[in-house]
């Protein structure tokens, strides 16, 4: 398991960028380069359930580890869901099961820094690398009312 880490300087609030983040509107834009259709539904309580799917309903199952709005949220992965049916067991999901994804918003006189830190095996770091680089360029065009087609 690998630990990988993104940061972007985004001008405006840490609320603005915690909103966009985490909102069903805006959540599904800048995740779409992990898979079309993503959305998250979370009951927002520490040890509850929170869904990462995709158009079809099958993607991760988590559990927020720590929650402290807009200044962070860590999420832990504890299984898949497909077809409707929760795994939380079986041997694949067991090698990468408890790992980790972490969202840090600093205040710095009203632009936010935005760090990110995900656990992932070496054959997803690519995958990663290329979502999170891309998704994060979304949020901070979204946050900015950057125009990304103009860019």
């Amino acid at each position: 398991m690998e630990t990988l880490s993104y940061e972007t300087e985004i001008n405006a609030p840490l609320q603005k960028i915690w909103d966009i983040l985490w909102g069903p509107d805006t959540y599904s834009e800048w995740t779409k380069y992990f898979g079309a259709g993503s959305k998250m539904k979370s009951d927002w309580k520490i040890g509850g359930k929170t869904y990462f799917v995709n158009d079809k309903g099958e993607g991760m199952v988590s559990t927020i580890d720590s929650l402290d709005e807009p200044n962070q949220i860590v999420f832990k992965h504890l299984g898949m869901v497909s077809n409707g049916v929760e795994d939380t067991q079986s041997k694949e999901v067991m090698e990468w099961s408890g790992s980790f994804e972490k969202y840090f918003l600093t205040d710095l006189d009203g632009k936010t820094k935005l760090h990110v830190e995900v656990q992932v095996d070496k054959e997803w770091e690519d995958d990663m690398n290329s979502g999170f680089t891309k998704g994060l360029m979304v949020v901070k065009s979204l946050a900015e009312g950057v125009n990304l087609t103009t860019v």
